[in-house]
């Protein structure tokens, strides 16, 4: 096509290889949320605007949300996040749940950003939640749960690091400095950004927001004090758990990570490269006070989120990425000809029934020769052909393509054949 239509800015096309890492990725996630003891929940794509206003930050409900207005004039999003989602969902039965919840989700999200490595406008995510507990240990299972995902995606402590604060902790430091209260979430987000700017815009930025230089250089210290967890109430027990939890190597108190969004409470991770190229691969925390936002009584909650974006890039620059050129059906049916389509499609279903994967031919005027490359092209192991001579004597030519050999058995003997081909190779 001279001018073919191109796909929304910001999203993704995902063709059969790009799938199969999505679906990987899930199959991984659906791995440790359920060794952990977490069930899966899902929630709606579309939520009303105000959800979101409640604790979400203005930045994400008025610049990053896909608002419209429905026909009831009702202001509705697509999902920016679901932990305001989660927190609605609990609250509208709360009475009736037993706390606490360990729940979990994967699917997609948008946000309107300018689309950049890592980060696009429609994206899929992982979020997994512990609901109606407020122990460090509660935050260190969370933190275990992010460990032991890396690990079995591939990645070692060298490679990735999560990185822990308390909001609790530098709010008690940070208001030592003489710093209101009604500036700390400014102060927050500007902590939240010292990564993102350099050096002399950071400080202009912090006057901006009313600080002196003494209350700056406190804060700039505070973010090199790499012992400051010691101060905190609840992260000696947080550690102390997740050494129990074995995954310590992967965790490490870090004074600059605070979190952007308004409602996180006390403790805070992300997941970061250590090699710094990326964004972070995940973030979340503590959020104590969110459901009762909207509109259930006070529960505490701890949860993260992973997207897929950062991560799939992170696998194949550290070439963690798996191989998916695999068929996904490594047994091939060819048709002879005309005659011999239907008994090869009724031969097909057969295996299929015996719990193999089958791809048919369905052209019977295409040649043989041009059949089984075909088949080598998609992957396939091996090629059954029915032809007259095999359907005479109630067999099945078998061509293992990896070697070249080929024989004939009874169809009675081809299902268990074919299965040893396929696990053993032609050597069996």
């Amino acid at each position: 096509m001279a001018n073919p239509i191109q796909p929304v800015k910001g999203t993704t096309d995902y063709y059969p290889e790009e799938m199969a890492l999505r679906a990987w990725l899930y199959g991984q996630m659906r791995q440790v949320s359920e060794a952990f003891g977490y069930q899966e929940y899902e929630g709606p794509m579309l939520e009303r605007l105000d959800l979101y206003a409640a604790k979400s930050g203005e930045e994400l409900v008025e610049k990053q949300s896909y608002v419209f207005e429905d026909r009831g004039g009702e202001r509705i999003t697509l999902r920016p996040e679901l932990t305001p989602t989660l927190a609605r969902m609990v609250a509208a039965r709360q009475r009736q749940m037993a706390l606490p919840l360990r729940w979990w989700s994967f699917g997609p999200f948008w946000r309107y950003e300018r689309p950049q490595k890592g980060r696009t406008r429609e994206f899929f995510q992982w979020n997994i939640d512990l609901i109606g507990d407020d122990s460090p240990e509660a935050d260190a299972e969370l933190a275990a749960i992010a460990a032991t995902f890396l690990k079995n995606v591939g990645f070692s402590p060298n490679e990735t690091q999560i990185l822990v604060n308390n909001r609790a902790l530098m709010q008690d430091e940070l208001l030592n400095l003489g710093i209101a209260k009604g500036d700390l979430a400014a102060v927050y987000g500007l902590i939240d950004r010292r990564d993102k700017m350099t050096a002399d815009k950071w400080r202009d930025y912090g006057e901006e927001l009313g600080l002196d230089a003494p209350q700056l250089e406190g804060v700039t210290a505070l973010m090199k004090n790499q012992d400051l967890w010691k101060n905190s109430a609840v992260l000696p027990r947080f550690f102390e758990a997740v050494d129990s939890f074995g995954v310590s190597d992967y965790v490490r108190f870090a004074p600059n990570i605070i979190r952007g969004l308004d409602y996180y409470t006390g403790t805070v991770f992300e997941a970061w490269d250590t090699a710094g190229d990326f964004r972070a691969i995940f973030g979340g925390g503590r959020y104590d006070d969110l459901v009762n936002a909207v509109g259930g009584d006070p529960v505490p909650a701890v949860g993260f989120a992973v997207g897929n974006v950062v991560l799939s890039l992170l696998l194949e620059a550290l070439g963690h990425r798996p191989d998916f050129s695999a068929s996904p059906a490594p047994v091939y049916v060819t048709v002879f000809d005309g005659d011999s389509l239907l008994p090869a499609l009724k031969l097909a279903a057969e295996l299929r029934a015996a719990g193999l994967k089958v791809t048919s031919h369905l052209d019977p005027n295409d040649k043989l020769g041009k059949q089984f490359t075909h088949a080598d092209r998609l992957g396939a192991k091996v090629v059954l052909i029915l032809g007259p001579d095999e359907l005479k004597n109630g067999e099945v030519a078998i061509k293992h393509l990896a070697s070249g050999d080929q024989r004939s058995l009874p169809r009675s003997e081809v299902a268990e054949r074919v299965s040893k081909l396929l696990v053993h190779g032609e050597s069996k």
